[in-house]
């Protein structure tokens, strides 16, 4: 029997793109066909709420010692985990439905509410990772982003082996650093038939360079790449990053069987962390995206939706829907948008031709109330206008606000619509939204997707309407862009923009030249790239139907190659140890 055990804040929730993931792997068919039992396990966040409501929509709650929901055969196993390490179990199984083709999957969850947990456990187990690892948890254990993953670790592994996931192979995924204390703990105890894997979703570390430095990705990738003909790794160049307890935790990967990164500058920025982790097993794994035949008709109607939604808010009705649909975190790049969009806009003007950029993007982490939006769309037009605070604005979105307003001024032929909300129907966007309108409304009509990020360890987003006929703009640096040469081949594909930011050449093209990358020598620089992205968007745009629909046959024969059953099959399992070779399908897994 083969069972893969999940380690991932994202257990229950979709919050960002490691829930995307668990959705389109588990969901895939090699996946369900090769894997016998799917576990989740994740921290339980908050005891409040309903407890029919803890394991999501349409969940189903077989064990809870919250709630008195006892009566289940493993209850006594249970019990005596919750009595060794002073925890809470909420045990069951989810709903997970690809949104597209509508399969289900129902894997377990197990959530472990750790907040007074057995200080004695606790501590035995951060001596054992100092011992054997040399991670250090007094440097970190005051983040109770740390701690928490620290104590959901053993009892996690002891609900595991009570549920029978330990008969057998049984795979121990850690995604992100979140897992990593349980996946350690697993190589500690598990035996010959457990294996560990560090999924990468991201290099925390990388991250915190590339947003810090006012040179973001202009500076970080030209740096690397010195470094690895030089010999040199992060701290020779970064200093010490041991005091982040994240960047100790990837590091420590290294003692796993294998590390799965899901982009090719990914491998690198592994590599970079240390000596030791260079040498280490690391195996590309990219992500999968949607692949969906026969959009046609599904992509002009919801088109036609957009444009029906553009028309109600701005009073025309635009010749084309650009969309970016993104969280509000610094890594997006969102203003290399607006930079774009300037330079569309002028050649519109030209043209004759209109376009309208839907961005769809909030700090907060749920949808507003429609209350709320409907107050927000009668006072202040909202979301043509916003105001600062609650229940509008947070302090980010109104930062990028103000540049949507600079825009909007200017102008002529395209506008900036700012969605600061979670969700895309008439609830949650108000009344002037068609009624039929649904969130793959926003992918499946758009004609274009941006995508620009500083630091994109893949991309799922970039490439989601690739099926329906979207051109997606996205920079050199998204892990996307290195699964799209792979399979589109040098001459490259109509459908996909790839713009480098990372092209600038200081006066020394040295580390130290592009260590001094100056803010407004970047910006300056990344004005440059956004005319030249324009330029090409504009000589793509579709002009007819025809156009249109060869845009998406294309796109359909693309997203097909870099699907979830391409990625089960040819790179997740193999990375393993528990599918076929990669060699044998011709695609090379390692990194």
């Amino acid at each position: 029997m083969l069972s893969i055990l999940h380690v991932s804040h994202e257990a229950v929730h979709k919050i960002g793109g490691i829930g995307s993931v668990l959705e389109g792997l588990i969901t895939s068919r090699d996946y369900a066909q090769t894997v016998d039992r799917t576990i989740l396990l994740c921290p339980l966040f908050t005891t409040q709420g309903r407890p029919e409501h803890r394991l999501g929509p349409e969940g189903e709650v077989l064990y809870s010692s919250l709630d008195g929901r006892t009566n289940h055969p493993l209850a006594e196993a249970f019990r005596q985990i919750q009595q060794r390490y002073h925890v809470e179990i909420v045990y069951g199984r989810r709903l997970l439905r690809d949104p597209l083709t509508g399969v289900e999957e129902r894997p377990e969850v197990v959530l472990i509410e750790v907040s007074r947990a057995n200080p004695a456990e606790t501590n035995a187990l951060k001596h054992r990772l100092y011992e054997s690892f040399g991670i250090d948890s007094v440097r970190y254990e005051q983040s109770w982003d740390y701690e928490q993953y620290v104590r959901l670790a053993e009892p996690g592994l002891a609900a595991a082996r009570a549920l029978g996931a330990m008969h057998g192979t049984c795979v121990v995924v850690s995604h992100e650093f979140m897992g990593m204390p349980t996946a350690l703990a697993a190589k500690l105890r598990g035996g010959a038939s457990v294996r560990t894997a560090f999924h990468a979703h991201e290099v925390a570390t990388a991250r915190r360079i590339v947003e810090e430095h006012p040179g973001h990705d202009t500076m970080f990738y030209n740096v690397l790449a010195k470094c690895a003909s030089e010999g040199k790794y992060v701290a020779d160049v970064f200093g010490d990053q041991r005091g982040y307890y994240r960047h100790a935790l990837v590091e420590a990967s290294r003692h796993l069987d294998v590390t799965l990164a899901v982009g090719d500058d990914v491998v690198r920025e592994l590599r970079f962390l240390s000596p030791e982790m260079a040498r280490s097993n690391i195996q590309l794994v990219y992500n999968g995206i949607p692949a969906y035949e026969n959009a046609e008709r599904e992509s002009h109607a919801s088109k036609r939706r957009l444009q029906d939604y553009a028309e109600a808010l701005l009073g025309y009705r635009p010749d084309y829907i650009f969309t970016h649909v993104t969280r509000m975190v610094p890594s997006k790049g969102l203003w290399r948008d607006l930079n774009v969009m300037r330079h569309v806009d002028r050649a519109m003007q030209a043209s004759g031709e209109t376009a309208v950029l839907f961005v769809l993007s909030t700090e907060i982490g749920g949808p507003r109330p429609t209350e709320d939006i409907l107050e927000m769309e009668r006072w202040w037009d909202w979301p043509l206008a916003h105001r600062e605070g609650m229940p509008d604005l947070t302090g980010g979105e109104a930062l990028y606000y103000a540049g949507v307003q600079a825009f909007n001024t200017r102008g002529r032929n395209c506008k900036v619509v700012y969605i600061n909300q979670f969700g895309f129907d008439r609830a949650c966007c108000g009344s002037r939204m068609p009624a039929d309108m649904a969130f793959w409304d926003i992918r499946k009509g758009s004609d274009v997707e941006f995508g620009q990020s500083i630091y994109e360890p893949f991309g799922i987003a970039q490439l989601e309407a690739l099926s329906f006929g979207c051109i997606c703009v996205m920079s050199n640096v998204c892990g996307c862009a290195g699964f799209v040469r792979r399979v589109a081949g040098p001459q490259g594909t109509p459908n996909v923009i790839i713009a480098d930011y990372t092209a600038y050449r200081p006066e020394q093209d040295t580390i130290e030249g592009y260590l001094a990358l100056k803010r407004d020598v970047r910006e300056a620089f990344d004005a440059r790239v956004a005319e030249q992205v324009a330029r090409e968007l504009m000589s793509r745009l579709p002009r007819s139907r025809e156009d249109k629909a060869a845009f998406i046959r294309r796109g359909y024969e693309l997203a097909a190659k870099m699907s979830w059953d391409v990625i089960a099959r040819d790179y997740f399992l193999p990375a393993v140890g528990v599918g076929r070779s990669t060699a044998a399908s011709g695609i090379s897994g390692a990194a």
